[in-house]
């Protein structure tokens, strides 16, 4: 089948490695990948702030830049979500010519894991030098789309770490994209919250599977001067580079 791997903006700029390693996983699962060079954001920022042109136009233009791919993938819950939840409910507003493609982009797009679980039936092995980890459940991916049990099925594939649930695993961690900018003071007392319940766990590790939690979660860890804490997606422990 021909994938079409949506590596979002986060990913492309802030840590490609994410994006390589979904790539390791879809190829490792059979998939034709295809990574289309004129990719750029899902429109999420701009239809969470009210910007309904801009998205719809973004929306248009993944929907022509993933033409012909069997489906999309995504390692993002956030961003996954805008295409999958978001784009049908723009599809009045949607030039005549664009809408057919649009829809159908939403029916065939994937959060990574979901579709590792789900579509591709992936079983891989792969080992990794961290002994205990815990997992943060994305909103976005949670909410929306129901990522749950899909990531924890592939990590207990993983040879070495053993899963250690913290305290309010599927609370908020204080990003939510502009939420964090409008709401800064809000924003830290959530993520200070989220990262008590992290050390709580006693964990190596955090893995989660959108890159705006990561960073956000990071930060808050790095503030509070915890240096040893890994702070990891899901990609990169399945596809064995959890040092990277």
């Amino acid at each position: 089948m021909k994938v079409g791997l949506f590596v979002t903006c986060l990913v492309d700029l802030m840590r490609p490695r994410i994006g390589f390693a979904a790539l390791q996983l879809l190829e490792a699962a059979g998939c034709e990948v295809v990574v289309p060079s004129t990719q750029t954001c899902c429109g999420q920022p701009g239809y969470n702030s009210g910007d309904r042109a801009s998205a719809i136009a973004l929306a248009c233009k993944v929907a022509r830049d993933f033409a012909g791919c069997d489906y999309v993938v995504a390692p993002s819950g956030s961003c996954a979500g805008m295409i999958r939840a978001h784009y049908p409910e723009l599809l009045k507003d949607i030039p005549e010519a664009d809408r057919a493609a649009v829809e159908a982009l939403a029916g065939r797009t994937y959060e990574l894991t979901d579709f590792l679980v789900n579509v591709a039936r992936y079983e891989g092995k792969s080992n990794s030098s961290i002994k205990t980890m815990t997992y943060h459940d994305s909103c976005s991916g949670l909410r929306e789309l129901g990522i749950k049990q899909q990531p924890r099925q592939l990590l207990a594939q993983v040879e070495g770490p053993q899963l250690r649930e913290m305290n309010e695993c599927e609370q908020c961690c204080g990003f939510g994209g502009t939420f964090a900018i409008k709401y800064g003071d809000i924003s830290a007392h959530i993520a200070e919250r989220k990262c008590e319940n992290i050390t709580a766990s006693g964990a190596d590790a955090v893995v989660l599977g959108d890159l705006g939690c990561m960073l956000n979660i990071e930060g808050r860890l790095r503030r509070r001067g915890d240096a040893k804490t890994q702070v990891l997606h899901v990609a990169e422990v399945l596809a064995g580079e959890p040092d990277a």
